[in-house]
């Protein structure tokens, strides 16, 4: 409405000032609204847009049942349910961009980062009561590898290249690189506990084995 109102209001007074035999201070006028206006378009334009956020997946009764189960609270559940689907996001975006570079597909390859993101993601969803132990690779592993090949796409994306842009794409790719091997140790780490029950267990096994020859594999 108020869109509507602005020109009528302008065009109204470019009238009055015609009749009055004041047009030249009406186009003073005018200058000067336009003028205004344009600076305010412009500072509008500049607000910064908030980062679009994926809602959350519906919560089921059963997912609920199942928090509660392990004795988390609501705060709890729902913190976890945030966390986690904003890496998701992450996940799915660092996937996108390893797709679109070869060198990165070289560096995931070596490491095998994106195989190890995505299985520590799903060891959490498992045991929900385990997300602090991931701390370094939410907060700041994984946001720091996703940040770098987003830039390090975009860079290489430009169609004209100056040698100091290559040196900054090759030093980007060490820091990669090394941003890879810290989150397939933060999964290593992650499931060890898991490795020592199995090595305990096969321990125990071979024991039993050697206990009862008919038992053992020829």
């Amino acid at each position: 409405m108020r869109r509507k109102i602005f020109p009528i209001i302008i065009a109204a007074i470019g009238i009055l000032s015609f009749f009055e035999g004041d047009f030249g201070d009406y186009i003073v006028f005018l200058m000067l609204v336009v003028g205004f206006w344009l600076i305010y378009r412009g500072f509008k334009g500049r607000k910064i847009r908030p980062q679009q956020k994926e809602e959350l997946p519906f919560l089921t009764k059963e997912k609920e049942a199942y928090y509660k189960k392990l004795g988390m609270s609501e705060r709890e559940i729902e913190l976890f349910r945030e966390t986690m689907n904003l890496s998701k996001q992450q996940v799915l975006q660092l996937q996108q961009n390893i797709q679109k570079n070869a060198k990165l597909k070289a560096i995931d390859l070596r490491h095998e980062t994106l195989k190890a993101a995505k299985a520590l993601f799903k060891e959490l969803v498992k045991d929900p009561k385990r997300l602090p132990e991931a701390s370094q690779f939410l907060y700041t592993h994984l946001p720091n590898i996703v940040d770098l090949t987003d830039n390090y796409v975009e860079i290489n994306g430009h169609e004209v290249k100056s040698k100091e842009v290559y040196g900054k794409l090759e030093e980007s790719a060490q820091i990669i690189d090394q941003m890879a091997d810290l989150i397939v140790k933060d999964y290593q780490q992650f499931v060890a506990e898991d490795l020592e029950d199995m090595d305990v267990e096969i321990s125990i096994a071979k024991k039993n084995l050697d206990q009862d020859p008919d038992l053992t594999t020829k």
